[in-house]
């Protein structure tokens, strides 16, 4: 559970005094100095964090952002060798209370072959929604509520018992005599028609722990819910539970308790849950079994009778490892960040586009900085947030994007390596030859093993240069030069295109039918042909008499293709 009654306190470190250390593996590859520095900084933005969270109940970063960051802090501090710091109740109105039976935490298993392997041997099972909300404790005494108290550290939790009467949710009073009757759930946001594929979280649990911190009366109380998950030493027997339940005023949880059989009975109410409209907002699901221990043995660590199957979060935190660039065949420079591994839905991502230079400074974002990435349309990875930045804030040298535009790179002069391939990619590419085989991997391999000095140079290849290169097979080179011969027959607006030929004039120019006589035309000439202005004649005008562009189509004309004659 989150912080929901618990924040660390400010605390200063003690490191080694080396100027550098060996830490164990998944350890920040930081001296000693800078460890504790970024540690300290990380661990006091948790506490600004928490101390937001506990004074005015707002939530300034996401629930799963902040446990990821918390973890994070845990980590740094063992590659420190140095204990978690103390955790502290906040002070205030509410008087700190320990709970009559502990509050448990569930194991979040991490898919359907590990609830598999969980349920398998255990039976009378049930499931239920993962509510998204505040856990709490329900204590009645002789029918009457006696105390609502916070999870808090499972052991011990605030007094929230006067909040109780605003919440028409909880019943102040049940039909039950017992001395003592406890009962543990969830305070949730009411929502109509929630649906969590749609919708995600929309930040609930935070606007609920903010209204039940707040020391005022808030009138979200009375949006706030109640689910009741577990009645510790309630009756065994599962549907007699919860028809109790339902009697003392708790109808939710009959209606959202189901059993299950199997996985897979699991597994159709974990999708139905997350697309269908549900009354509250949902992080997955539990799967718990019908024998529980007495209350007494309940202990503020996982239970053993109870799991968690989460759903993936929409967006998740990782680490930027590193920052790389690509020049595209227009000379666009676009920033790339490398980012440790992350699992998204069912994608694999390892890097993220920034878009331009501009944009990267804007995002102000370094290797070793905490980034937010979520999937958009299509499933391409995106850049939500820079959740936490590193301290040590270097320069990173990036290309000057005002060095490369459409008419830059046609030969590999030293600063064109990327622009040149994309040229490459894009002449073999569908727009232009089609050339199977010839992708951005061979072209590399290519430029790596043969040196050249035109765009087209690789029409003088043969099949003993091509076989020559490393990673180049015998019979891939074979393929390869049949490539190039089909690729000499390709017609005129193929090649105009390969060339990379501005394409809105790429109708007019295929009518010339030869290099020749597009040279010929003058910028004026160009501005008559319909849908070509003033700028764009000037476009086609510039690449047509570009002094590389020239050169190519010399060596065209040597290659003897009839085009270029």
């Amino acid at each position: 559970m989150r912080r929901f009654t618990l924040f660390i306190s400010v605390f200063c470190f003690i490191f080694p005094a080396a100027a550098s250390e060996v830490f164990p593996q998944d350890c920040p590859a930081w001296s000693s100095a800078q460890l504790a520095q970024e540690t300290h900084q990380l661990s006091e933005q948790l506490t600004q964090w928490d101390k937001a969270y506990h004074v005015s109940g707002s939530s300034p970063i996401e629930d799963s952002v902040y446990d990821n960051l918390r973890q994070k802090q845990s980590r740094w501090l063992q590659c420190a060798g140095l204990p978690s710091p103390e955790l502290v109740i906040p002070g205030g109105n509410n008087a700190i209370v320990i709970h009559p039976v502990a509050h448990t935490g569930l194991n979040k298993l991490r898919d359907k072959q590990a609830v598999s392997d969980w349920m398998r041997g255990r039976k009378n099972l049930w499931v239920q929604p993962k509510v998204d909300g505040v856990a709490v404790s329900l204590i009645y005494r002789f029918g009457k509520l006696a105390a609502l108290l916070s999870r808090g550290d499972g052991a011990k939790g605030q007094n929230w018992t006067a909040k109780a009467a605003s919440i028409p949710s909880i019943p102040l009073n049940i039909p039950d005599n017992s001395p003592e009757l406890v009962l543990q759930g969830e305070l949730y946001l009411k929502m109509t028609g929630h649906q969590q594929s749609v919708e995600g979280g929309m930040n609930a649990r935070s606007k609920v722990a903010g209204a039940m911190m707040r020391n005022s009366v808030s009138d979200q109380l009375s949006q706030i819910g109640i689910f009741v998950w577990s009645w510790p030493d309630g009756p065994a027997d599962m549907s007699v539970h919860l028809q109790t339940l339902s009697d003392l005023g708790f109808p939710a949880v009959s209606q959202f308790t189901l059993a299950v059989n199997s996985v897979e009975d699991v597994s159709k109410w974990r999708d139905t849950w997350f697309l269908q409209p549900l009354p509250f907002a949902t992080d997955g699901v539990v799967i718990r079994q019908q024998e529980e221990p007495a209350g007494k043995y309940w202990k503020n660590k996982s239970a053993t009778w109870a799991v968690a199957w989460k759903y993936p979060p929409a967006r998740q935190l990782t680490e930027v490892s590193g920052v790389t660039t690509t020049t595209g065949r227009s000379g666009k420079v676009t920033v790339i960040l490398n980012l440790k591994t992350l699992k998204l839905d069912d994608k694999w991502v390892n890097k993220v586009s920034v878009g331009s230079v501009a944009r990267f400074k804007a995002w102000d974002v370094l290797p070793g900085d905490q980034v937010a990435i979520s999937l958009a349309g299509q499933g391409i990875p995106r850049l939500d947030d820079v959740t936490w930045r590193v301290s040590e804030r270097p320069d990173i040298n990036l290309p000057d994007p005002q060095q490369f535009d459409t008419l830059s790179c046609f030969t590999p002069e030293p600063g064109c390596a990327q622009q040149f391939l994309s040229r490459l990619v894009w002449l073999s590419g569908p727009e232009g030859l089609d050339m199977a085989g010839f992708g951005g991997a061979t072209w590399q391999k290519l430029l790596d093993g043969i040196p050249t000095d035109s765009l087209v140079a690789w029409l003088d290849l043969n099949e003993k240069d091509m076989a020559a290169v490393p990673g180049v097979s015998v019979k891939q080179a074979q393929k390869l030069i049949a490539q190039i011969q089909l690729a000499r027959g390709k017609g005129f607006r193929h090649w105009l295109s390969a060339l990379g030929f501005p394409t809105f004039a790429l109708k007019f120019a295929e009518q010339r039918q030869s290099w020749r006589l597009l040279e010929q035309l003058t910028s004026g000439e160009w501005e008559t042909m319909t849908g070509i202005g003033q700028k764009r004649a000037r476009q086609v005008y510039d690449f047509i008499h570009h002094p590389q562009v020239m050169a190519l189509a010399e060596r065209l004309k040597q290659a003897e293709l009839p085009a270029f004659q």
